[in-house]
């Protein structure tokens, strides 16, 4: 049916970016895709997108044509595995958006791996430094920090995680260990600079019966856009840091880190699939969370006793 091919074309279009990527992608000639736009817009009556070879910016126009249009192929998809039964054999497009360190580090090797099991799946993972919206992007799957305040969608919990409070051995040699929050400003703290604030605000829970929340000003000679690099500057030796668990447990076993603070918790930050609530969710869409699910917790342990003490009295 010509409107459903001309759906799946735009997807692509869109996925891509540009008229160049998606002739590269389609193996056709940009002036085939772009001759393929021009009728689409001419058969529609609107324009979809303003292009130049480098670079594609949908109209609004646009913009619903490809969040309705994903819809309209979702549900196909989903029809046909219903009446196929084919579950064990999963298909269509699954596109998903993530942060770059937690992406990078286990959602792209989980992805290859549900991807080696259904090998008629087109899948395409984005990475980005900040959560970007499913349904203006075209993304089915997001993997948050924290459940998302926007009720049209759903989330489910794939990983249990808080910050840790923690320096290397060679920072705390010759100096007294913060016991308390307020002990920070005493510190060269390592910032992970987000914003163009002269600090970082870093919150804590008391691990006691009262459950005391305590939020600090901290900062320091050293900082960074980066997690990473955070995390090598703190083994380094330069100062404190807070990071989260499933970043930083490998290094606390190891004892190239120590966790400080004991009676106290960095704040929960645990790990969350999120889709858009819908009457029918794609099978693949499912099944991938459900994997996340179930192979996340073989890659990163339990959070710390302590931790888990806490939450026993809360």
């Amino acid at each position: 049916m010509a409107q459903l091919d001309d759906l799946a074309f735009f997807q692509r279009l869109a996925q891509c970016g540009s008229l160049t990527a998606t002739g590269r992608e389609l193996g056709l000639s940009l002036s085939a895709v772009s001759k393929r736009l021009k009728q689409l817009e001419e058969r529609l009556g609107v324009e979809l997108a303003s292009r130049t070879t480098r670079r594609l910016t949908l109209t609004a126009e646009g913009e619903l044509y490809l969040a309705r249009g994903a819809i309209i192929l979702d549900e196909l998809s989903e029809l046909e595995e219903t009446l196929g039964d084919r579950q064990a054999e999963l298909s269509g497009r699954l596109r998903i958006n993530a942060t770059f360190g937690f992406g990078r580090r286990h959602v792209a090797p989980l992805l290859s791996s549900f991807c080696a099991r259904h090998p008629r799946l087109d899948a395409w993972l984005e990475l980005t430094n900040f959560p970007l919206n499913l349904s203006d992007h075209g993304f089915d799957i997001g993997i948050r920090v924290g459940e998302p305040p926007d009720s049209r969608l759903v989330a489910r919990r794939i990983l249990a995680n808080r910050r840790v409070l923690c320096a290397a051995p060679t920072y705390l040699a010759g100096r007294v260990a913060p016991q308390h929050p307020n002990d920070l400003g005493d510190h060269q703290c390592l910032v992970l600079r987000e914003n163009d604030s002269d600090y970082a605000l870093w919150r804590f829970v008391s691990c006691d019966d009262s459950g005391e929340e305590r939020s600090v000003k901290v900062g320091g000679r050293l900082a960074s856009n980066d997690g990473e690099v955070i995390t090598r500057m703190a083994l380094d030796g330069h100062g404190i840091m807070l990071r989260s668990w499933w970043d930083v447990h490998e290094h606390l076993v190891s004892g190239r880190l120590v966790e400080l603070l004991p009676g106290w918790q960095g704040v929960r930050a645990d790990f969350f699939a999120v889709y858009d609530q819908r009457r029918h969710v794609p099978v693949r869409i499912q099944a991938f969370i459900a994997y996340l699910e179930e192979t996340m917790a073989g890659r990163i342990p339990p959070l710390s006793c302590a931790s888990q003490q806490r939450e026993s009295m809360m």
